[in-house]
């Protein structure tokens, strides 16, 4: 244990548990359904004791916060070869956001039965929770990775907003890949592949004078969005 309590070493073996305990509650969540499935359920299957299991996840919903950290280092980890060798921001933003769909193909029918669970937002389930922050934080880190290592020209005032744009970006592509019932999501890789020529072109032209009122509008509602409840 940690010095913090509650707080799990670090470990290659730990790091392995952990993610068999991951890996092993998807499958059931497919299988049963999220609701239907138990802690006890799920540390049997892994091969491990209830207690251990607790040990690393306190509860199903910090299950799924696991999973979603297991895909953002999964995510970031294929981006690297096109971060490392692209610098056109379409090309960067395009490859990154299909390394998602890549990563996340096994999983779409676990997305489909979790959606009704994720999609409210005061469930600490939703992607927008003050728990989904690490993942969240991560992705868009790896966005912010898009842009900086890109030879994109940004208007100056939208350059510090748009990682959070583009990850709000990407939580439309994964809602509309939840209902894709096409062949291998095809359609969700069309819809890729046409609107991030838009937004490139749509950010290329965020320098020019005429438009800088808008970018000015689109920076205001951020920060207004942004900022807690009076």
């Amino acid at each position: 244990m940690a010095d913090s309590p509650g707080a799990v070493v670090r470990t290659p073996k730990s790091e392995a548990t952990r993610t068999l305990i991951v890996e092993t509650a998807l499958r059931l969540f497919q299988e049963h359904g999220y609701d239907r499935t138990t802690m006890r359920a799920i540390a049997k299957e892994a091969g491990v004791s209830v207690g251990n299991a607790y040990y690393y996840f306190s509860s199903k919903d910090q299950l799924v916060q696991g999973f979603y950290d297991r895909i953002a280092e999964l995510h970031e980890q294929a981006c690297e070869p096109v971060l490392a060798a692209e610098h056109d921001f379409g090309k960067r933003l395009r490859a990154v956001v299909h390394a998602w769909l890549d990563v996340a193909s096994p999983y779409h029918e676990f997305g489909r039965q979790f959606f009704v669970n994720a999609a409210d937002p005061e469930s600490p389930l939703s992607p927008f929770s003050t728990e989904s922050s690490p993942a969240r934080d991560a992705q868009i880190a790896l966005y912010r990775r898009v842009l900086e290592g890109s030879t994109a020209k940004v208007d100056p005032e939208l350059r510090p907003e748009l990682p959070e744009l583009l990850w709000l970006y990407e939580m439309g592509v994964v809602l509309f890949w939840v209902h894709d019932r096409s062949p291998d999501r095809r359609r969700t890789r069309v819809l890729v592949d046409r609107t991030v020529p838009l937004l490139d072109r749509v950010i290329g032209l965020s320098r020019l004078r005429l438009l800088r009122p808008v970018t000015r509008e689109i920076v205001q509602l951020i920060g207004d969005l942004a900022r807690p409840d009076a």
